[in-house]
């Protein structure tokens, strides 16, 4: 139990350090990130009116289509390339991306790269 509590202590000092440093507008919006062992997630948030503004899933019915299994990196590329179309359909070209307290590999690292290929800005 000590150390389960010790895990979610330093997850929550990650999400809160990487938290701290961005701030979501309606002109560059948070892309916050939410990765489980089973669905992948991904926001568009902006702070100031704090409001999303875009969302796109594994659990989502174009995310169940692109690939059955969403704990996996080409899941979550069609997450990041889903929401990217989404963005620029609603007028939105750069995101700054809040990982949580995820690291910047995997499944998160895929999304980003999708994400950028379909035309959002980091």
């Amino acid at each position: 139990m000590d150390k389960q509590k010790k895990l979610n202590e330093r997850r929550l000092r990650r999400r809160r350090h990487t938290r701290n440093k961005l701030r979501g507008t309606a002109d560059s919006p948070r892309m916050s990130v939410e990765r489980s062992l089973k669905h992948f997630a991904c926001q568009l948030i902006d702070d100031t009116a704090g409001k999303t503004l875009v969302a796109a899933s594994t659990r989502d019915q174009a995310g169940r289509d692109a690939s059955p299994y969403g704990g996996n990196c080409d899941a979550a590329a069609a997450v990041g390339k889903a929401v990217a179309e989404k963005a620029i359909a609603a007028g939105i070209k750069s995101v700054r991306l809040d990982r949580g307290h995820n690291r910047y590999h995997g499944r998160v690292k895929a999304f980003a790269d999708a994400a950028r290929e379909a035309g959002l800005q980091f």
